[in-house]
């Protein structure tokens, strides 16, 4: 195998980079906190019991993405929270998520809430695909 390089000096092109990878740093000693992922669709009645649009239950046919992160012993202010269209980045003073999301999504109008008495952050993102206009036509 051999890699063709415009300039001499460099070791990788910029495409090759993974998005997000300028937030990881391995020598952060924070843990990982538990997150679960879950998928949401809008469905109305001609979509359930008439079948009239094309969405099935496949995740390709859902509109948000929800991310429950389990942070404990952790104060609604101590969160710090960026999203990036693939990219969810979390931290707080005992945890550090750093989280390559399976879709890209609208990171602009995201919507983040926390259920103090689970000690969760709820995060839901809309997910952003080139051709969602196929499946929700």
């Amino acid at each position: 195998l051999q890699v063709k390089s415009e300039n001499g000096k460099t070791i990788w092109n910029t495409e090759e980079v993974p998005e997000g990878s300028e937030f990881d740093d391995v020598w952060d000693p924070r843990e990982q906190p538990e997150y679960e992922i879950s998928f949401k669709q809008c469905v109305g009645v001609e979509d359930v019991f008439f079948g009239m649009s094309r969405k099935d239950p496949s995740t390709a046919c859902c509109e948000d993405m929800v991310i429950k992160i389990k942070l404990p012993e952790t104060k609604y202010s101590d969160i710090a929270l960026d999203i990036q269209d693939k990219v969810l980045d979390l931290r707080t003073p005992k945890k550090k998520l750093l989280l390559h999301l399976p879709y890209h999504v609208d990171s602009k109008n995201g919507k983040a809430r926390f259920l103090s008495e689970e000690e969760t952050l709820e995060v839901t993102l809309r997910i952003s695909r080139e051709f969602d206009f196929i499946n929700f036509a």
